[in-house]
């Protein structure tokens, strides 16, 4: 919505010099960075191109300044900067999800010339020329989308801080970050045999192997692009572009990053992303390792994929059956970095397992509930069987009329072996009943490491409460005892202040009658001096 002028007109903007100027006129906010116009809403607009806030409006000729106008106008600064900072995110967002499919599509190419060169054409062919050409333009592509990218955010930082200057945002952090950037997405095979198509001859067997060589290692880290994948899901993430969630994240000083959006995801779906990344590393890896093997012609990984699979799978299981091995030493840094991997994504299997093991809170309290009660009917039970041996040795030794010796004898044994069960039972209950009074009075510094069960502490605090209740009886009786005291001041000090107010006024009477009394006696002595 626009707000006329002070004459009726909607305000419109023309473009003068580096700025743009405001006059009354039909409605044309506007545009935007991108050349989209932004309709719907009162843009701020500036003489310079620099600046959130050093910029000042202008009226056409002829018009009068309207301080309403001028309010209005500072008051939608703000809402110009929200507009931009709008746009600014979806166009960040359209350039990663461009350079991510740019990226993937180079990896494509580069893994069919790969394959194609082996097996169908040779290096020096039309073909294998094209293809390597294809690569080459799409890397230039994504160095400028990821320059771009970069150049959206520095404009993102400096309209969040209202600076004036772009330079600020260039820290030495942020610069040695994109310079890796660049030179990780600019590594790619160059278009190989150039020279030698055009010359029609063909290159001496050493120059193949070592333009081989070089191809493969130029191609290997290409896979390093796939870094754009976790940056896209980052920026589609509904953590990301929930209003609500990032004003929450703000709060609490919460960077939404792909580090955290990591941690979300292994948190919510750890199975899945560890199945995903671990099939991913096993597919990318060995085919790694078969081209780097397949170059000197070592028929146990050259020969198939499969095998190269199964090395990679064994190397990565930290197994090692020995029957495959590398024979490179480009093959042997991929089966390294695979065992690394692999001992990382095992911990992390070993700790998503136990967590999948683990009781849920309310499991928990369920069992600890049944254990509670059961071990509370083996306490009953054992004092049942010691009572019942004690009664039946006292029937068989004084109330029946022959004593049967082998019979209290029987039943000497089993209260005994009652007696042994009932302190067996018993003896952890104490023991845990002790380990918490010993935890509530021990310091901060010399705590044990074992608690009781919930049950025990459940009885162990009613005691606690008894004795805080017992407590707090003799502390409201004391209170009372002050309160009367209190009390008894205060009727002191009431019927102390008449006596004051009496006696402090019979003070003041004889002084005044003790000064009058001086000052005749001093005019009397000075009349008999005059006189």
């Amino acid at each position: 919505r626009f707000k006329k002028t002070h004459n009726g007109a909607f305000p419109f903007y023309e473009p003068v010099g580096g700025g743009w100027r405001r006059g009354g006129g039909p409605a044309s906010p506007p545009p935007t960075e991108d050349g989209s116009s932004t309709s719907g809403l009162l843009a701020t607009v500036r003489d310079t191109p620099h600046g959130a806030n050093s910029g000042r409006s202008h009226r056409v000729a002829g018009q009068n300044p309207d301080s309403k106008d001028e309010l209005y106008w500072k008051t939608h600064s703000i809402g110009w900067r929200l507009v931009h900072r709008r746009a600014l995110f979806l166009r960040r967002q359209r350039l990663s999800d461009s350079a991510l499919a740019v990226g993937i599509f180079g990896v494509v190419l580069m893994v069919m010339e790969t394959e194609l060169s082996w097996s169908v054409y040779s290096k020096s062919s039309i073909y294998s020329l094209v293809l390597k050409s294809v690569i080459s333009l799409s890397t230039f592509i994504l160095v400028g989308l990821i320059i771009a990218y970069h150049c959206c955010e520095v404009k993102l930082y400096v309209n969040d801080i209202g600076a004036e200057d772009w330079r600020i945002a260039m820290t030495t952090e942020r610069l040695a970050l994109i310079a890796l950037e660049l030179v990780v997405v600019a590594i790619h095979p160059y278009p190989v045999g150039l020279l030698t198509y055009f010359q029609q001859t063909r290159p001496h067997v050493s120059r193949v192997a070592s333009e081989t060589e070089l191809e493969i290692i130029l191609a290997l880290p290409m896979f390093l692009r796939l870094y754009l994948l976790g940056r896209a899901m980052m920026l589609h993430s509904r953590l990301f572009t929930d209003t609500a969630s990032r004003s929450i994240g703000a709060l609490n000083k919460i960077h939404f990053n792909t580090r955290f959006v990591g941690k979300t995801l292994m948190t919510t779906y750890p199975g899945t992303v560890l199945m995903i990344f671990s099939v991913s590393l096993w597919i990318v890896a060995a085919w790694g390792l078969h081209v780097c093997e397949r170059h000197h012609n070592y028929r146990d990984l050259s020969s198939n994929y499969m095998e190269a699979l199964w090395m990679v799978s064994v190397t990565f299981l930290s197994i090692g059956y020995g029957d495959v091995v590398p024979h490179t030493y480009c093959g042997r840094s991929i089966c390294l970095l695979t065992g690394i991997m692999g001992a990382g994504c095992t911990v992390l299997v070993v700790a998503v397992v136990a967590r999948k093991l683990e009781l849920t809170r309310a499991e928990k309290h369920v069992h600890n509930f049944m254990m509670d009660s059961h071990i509370s009917k083996r306490i009953k039970i054992a004092a049942a069987n010691v009572l019942r041996e004690t009664w039946l040795i006292y029937k068989h030794t004084k109330l029946s009329r022959e004593r049967d010796h082998t019979r209290c004898r029987m039943h000497q044994r089993k209260l005994l072996l009652a007696i042994h069960q009932h302190a067996l039972v018993v003896h952890p209950v104490n023991t845990s009943a002790k380990q918490y009074l010993t935890f509530l009075s021990s310091p901060p510094w010399n705590l044990p490491t074992s608690l009781p069960t919930p049950l025990q502490m459940q009885s162990l605090l009613y005691d606690v409460r008894s004795e805080v209740q017992g407590c707090r009886g003799e502390l409201d009786s004391h209170i009372h005892t002050l309160e009367k005291h209190v009390e008894e001041l205060r009727e002191g000090f009431r019927s102390l202040m008449p006596l004051l107010s009496s006696t402090l006024s019979t003070q003041n009477s004889s002084i005044r009658h003790l000064l009058r009394e001086r000052e005749v006696k001093t005019e009397s002595a000075s009349r008999v001096e005059e006189g």
